[in-house]
């Protein structure tokens, strides 16, 4: 039952009463309230009634008709902007109620209070803005409404992820270069980049976008405040030109190992669903890899082979083999984690591990290093299961290095999701992987020329030659092609016939180069 209070001659509604009457959040009060359809609450000592608070809010009773009508328009098709329009003179109302929230310092939003089970949105249900960035600030995945609010329908076909570099979005597109709260915005993207993404970085763009933008961005790089954090932030900001009427919305920003994801929720949206989605971790991230667009990047292939691998399960017992694979396959994760490295599809014992550009390191770099100390590694392990067996099998790790543009995508099933690489780049450093023999590590000529000329000078590599007296020569910083290292007549290289002309080397360590 509504109970009316009235106070100065006019009937009043409580805070609770209005949100039993109507059906509508608390969150969705306070929006109503910033946009102007429902004027503060008055702060007043409750009646008899409601004696047990000292404080209580409360509303003109004609509240609850302004409710009903929103609920009205909304069924009838019609926006919130619209409907604002209606119900009051938004230059007048909403205007000031925008300016009061833009500009306002960006803050940290705890998800503690948002149960996972209370919300079942999922990330076809956001209906408003959102993108997903990777470490080096490229937008990976986004929804329809970002590329209409945001972003512009061309850039699906853009698959080249270079070029989607959301700074140069921001500095280019007219629905964020245009938008009122364009400092903002940028502020907010650099203050969690800063930490990340080396200014060097952003520099690239010189020439990409107009000078006037580009010096913009470089200022408001080198202002940002850096923010360290991984909590939840958030902040207003207004995507309305500035002589349009203001379009509010609160911008988040939510941190996960592959990236950031960013959506911008309308001030008049019900927040709570999106909390409560953010809150589950495992699952936005699970959905966001899967709806992400496959696209065309540079990256390093690594590929290891566990060498007479089919000898040494016919040895071990079941178990042992099992728990042999696991041990290396431990020792070698928090190497890959080390460098960066994505696990992409392999079959049985074989690894095949992807290495993407970074913001604040070189990826060739990454792949080639992380191969020598997987590589160190096996070394170790050989030792504890020979002395662990008593015998004499040396455990090997045959290693292939490429590096090339490719398109990266997932293969997926309800239950699964798998990274994989089509093109010629993995299957060449697979290749060489098959073609290493007794623990060595191969690489492409292009792959090694993808170094810096300071870093290469470190690395110890070259082909074994045989003498004219039959002895073994090898001949430091030069390449071979395959087929003039093998018979490839024999039946056992068949599978190496498609890198036959390619020219490749052996990589014997990293350092000085005259170790």
């Amino acid at each position: 039952m509504l109970t009316r209070h009235f106070h100065g001659g006019e009937g009043m509604v409580t805070s609770k009463e209005l949100m039993e009457r109507t059906g509508i959040s608390r969150a969705t009060i306070n929006n109503y309230i910033a946009l102007g359809i429902l004027p503060r609450a008055e702060l007043r000592r409750p009646s008899a009634a409601d004696s047990t608070a000292p404080r209580i809010g409360y509303f003109p009773d004609k509240a609850i008709e302004t409710v009903e009508t929103v609920r009205r328009l909304r069924a009838e098709g019609k926006s919130m902007d619209e409907i604002t329009l209606l119900l009051k003179d938004r230059k007048a109302v909403k205007a000031d109620a925008v300016k009061m929230a833009v500009g306002a310092p960006a803050s940290v939003v705890s998800l503690a209070d948002h149960s996972p089970n209370l919300v079942r949105l999922t990330l076809d249900q956001l209906d408003y803005p959102a993108y997903l960035v990777n470490n080096n600030f490229e937008v990976e995945w986004w929804n329809g409404y970002a590329e209409e609010d945001l972003f512009g329908p061309d850039l699906t076909a853009n698959g080249d992820i270079s070029e989607r570099s959301v700074f140069k979005l921001l500095g280019t597109r007219p629905g964020l270069a245009q938008a009122e709260s364009w400092d903002e915005i940028l502020d907010f993207h650099f203050s969690i980049a800063k930490n990340r993404m080396p200014k060097k970085a952003l520099l690239q763009l010189d020439g990409e976008v107009e000078a006037e933008i580009f010096d913009s961005l470089v200022g408001a790089y080198d202002q940002a405040e850096v923010d360290s954090s991984r909590a939840l932030r958030q902040t207003v900001v207004n995507l309305a030109a500035r002589a349009d009427a203001p379009r509010a919305y609160n911008l988040y920003a939510s941190f996960f190992r592959e990236g950031v994801f960013l959506t911008y929720v309308p001030l008049d949206a019900d927040r709570d669903g999106l909390l409560a989605f953010l809150s589950r971790r495992d699952i936005v991230i699970r959905e966001l890899l899967k709806s992400r667009r496959p696209y065309l990047t540079p990256l390093a292939v690594l590929v290891a082979d566990l060498q007479s691998s089919v000898r040494i399960c016919s040895e071990l017992p079941p178990e042992e083999y099992f728990e042999l694979i696991n041990s290396i396959w431990s020792v070698m994760e928090p190497k890959l984690r080390k460098f960066y490295a994505t696990h992409g599809k392999h079959v049985g014992d074989g690894m095949v591990y992807y290495f993407f550009p970074q913001p604040d390191s070189d990826y060739v770099q990454n792949a080639l290093t992380c191969a020598h100390e997987m590589r160190e590694a096996m070394h170790d392990i050989s030792r504890e299961w020979q002395g662990r067996k008593n015998w004499l099998t040396e455990l090997k790790l045959n290693i292939g290095l490429d590096e090339g543009e490719e398109w990266f995508g997932t293969y997926q099933t309800p239950t699964h999701l798998e990274f994989t690489v089509l093109g010629d780049t993995i299957n060449r450093a697979a290749r060489l992987s098959d073609f290493a023999r007794d623990g060595s590590l191969w690489v492409t000529k292009n792959f090694l020329s993808r170094l810096p000329a300071k870093q290469r000078k470190s690395v110890h590599y070259g082909i074994r030659r045989t003498g004219d007296g039959g002895e073994n020569v090898f001949v430091p910083e030069v390449y071979s092609r395959v087929s003039n290292l093998i018979d490839l007549g024999n039946p056992r290289f068949e599978k190496l016939q498609d890198i036959a002309v390619l020219p490749v080397t052996e990589v014997l360590n990293l350092g000085p180069a005259d170790k």
